[in-house]
């Protein structure tokens, strides 16, 4: 068994992606040829679900972009099965601390080394049991990404980056900025600072370090300081702000007022 997208960060590849949160499986196959190396289902912002990831996982599927899944939540009852339909590689939310990390990459991994549930008869994953010995090779083929979002987790990034099984560490910015003060401005210089930081830190662990960034020039920084995995787009709101802009060039007023977002 292989997974691509781990590999790849293990070699030390910058990986580009784009966000996904139209749950959609037709846009999801679209953006797959467009080029990214990598794609993220969001389960924790966008309203998916097992079989709406499920789809999408089976839409990129001919593609070389890699799925990235992100749950809403921590909960090993559903990375269960999110590992179950097909994916590999989990980015975790919130993640504040070591005993979180490790719980983390227990629930992706079979007994002993975790406690993932044994369905593969059930599973796409296994390809229902034709996928010889998968119970035996899953394990190294999962790739546990976590993401710090807050100022406590930075203070804890250093035994975060202890945990055995965590092949990368995903700075958040939009929560960050809002945990130190500064919502809706991840460009403040002390987020900024925050985010560099924790960028040399994770690579000098030997670790991969992540992010989300559509401001190219920040994007292309975060990049040359080290980071692996770098989204630098989200799906929606290039629908959004592509439509916006050729409704303007043919002077149609813009009828709802838009707020100016992070990403």
């Amino acid at each position: 068994m292989k997974n691509a997208f781990k590999d790849a960060l293990k070699a030390g590849r910058p990986q580009i992606g784009l966000w996904l949160g139209l749950a959609n499986s037709y846009s999801a196959e679209l953006l797959a040829g467009a080029g990214f190396d990598w794609l993220l289902i969001d389960g924790e912002h966008a309203p998916n679900n097992v079989q709406t990831v499920l789809t999408q996982l089976q839409a990129i599927a001919p593609y070389p972009s890699q799925p990235v899944v992100r749950p809403s939540w921590n909960d090993p009852v559903q990375i269960k099965q999110l590992l179950d339909v097909g994916a590999q590689t989990l980015l975790i939310p919130m993640v504040q601390n070591a005993d979180e990390a490790r719980n983390a990459v227990a629930a992706t991994r079979y007994p002993p080394a975790g406690i993932r549930g044994v369905g593969s008869a059930l599973a796409r994953a296994s390809r229902w049991n034709r996928i010889p010995d998968y119970l035996h090779q899953a394990n190294d083929a999962m790739c546990v990404l976590v993401q710090i979002e807050t100022r406590e987790a930075m203070s804890n990034l250093a035994s975060i980056l202890d945990v055995d099984g965590i092949d990368g560490v995903f700075i958040g910015p939009a929560d960050l900025s809002a945990d130190m003060g500064f919502a809706g401005n991840p460009q403040h210089p002390e987020v900024q600072a925050a985010i560099e930081n924790a960028i040399v830190q994770i690579r000098a662990a030997g670790k991969a370090p992540g992010i989300l960034m559509a401001n190219e020039a920040l994007a292309k920084r975060y990049l040359e300081l080290g980071a692996l995995f770098v989204a630098v787009g989200v799906d929606t709101t290039l629908l959004a702000r592509g439509a916006e802009a050729l409704a303007a060039r043919f002077g149609v007023e813009k009828k709802l007022s838009g707020a100016s977002g992070v990403y």
